[in-house]
């Protein structure tokens, strides 16, 4: 299955500084005095983690990340951490809502590039939706078998990779060499899938 690279865009976080000089308004002899935020306690940064978890799981990752950057400012390390985490998750989701996709193929190649980066259930997601666009396309067929059998569910990786190869027979040997197949073609019913020349069946 040929490899198709996304680019990624790296993300960097905002610093906030202030001005260490005075103004020519303030003299010298005065120290410049800045308003800080009041330090967030282990409670409060535990119910910002909540909450913006829920909107995390309702997909509503503007909200949720600002949330998540509050709870990453708390005295918590473990919450802190897992806040970072779902910011650079929130990051990502937010630049795939960006991306303008439309046809089947736009879909396909978009998920080809997340299962090459390894993002399985989100590349499974693109490559399900491609397929509904273009049920017949044997390619997808193809790639959605492979997705699947990374994502563990044999049955469904067998009867896609059966309908790729029903439209277009080879994509038999094309699975025959592929990596993301390799760890199925000798297990029942791949095997046969796979090698229907073998008589010990």
């Amino acid at each position: 299955m040929p490899e198709k690279k996304k680019s990624t865009a790296r993300k960097s976080t905002d610093r906030h500084m202030t001005n260490p000089q005075a103004t020519a308004s303030v003299k010298s002899s005065e120290p410049v005095r800045v308003a800080a935020a009041p330090p967030l306690n282990g409670q409060k940064q535990l119910s910002s983690f909540e909450a913006a978890m829920k909107l995390f799981h309702t997909r509503n990752m503007k909200p949720a990340r600002e949330l998540f950057e509050q709870a990453a400012q708390g005295p918590e390390r473990d919450v802190a951490q897992r806040s970072r985490l779902h910011i650079a998750m929130c990051d990502r989701r937010l630049e795939q809502a960006s991306v303008s996709l439309r046809s089947a193929e736009d879909y396909y190649t978009y998920g080809i590039a997340l299962l090459n980066s390894r993002k399985i259930a989100e590349a499974r997601t693109h490559l399900e939706q491609a397929l509904s666009l273009a049920p017949e396309a044997d390619h997808i067929h193809y790639a959605v078998a492979a997705v699947q059998a990374l994502n563990g569910d044999l049955t469904g990786a067998h009867e896609h990779l059966k309908r790729a190869i029903e439209i277009e027979p080879r994509n038999r040997l094309h699975a025959r060499q592929d990596t993301d197949f390799a760890h199925l073609a000798h297990q029942p019913p791949f095997e046969a899938l796979l090698y229907p020349e073998k008589k010990s069946w």
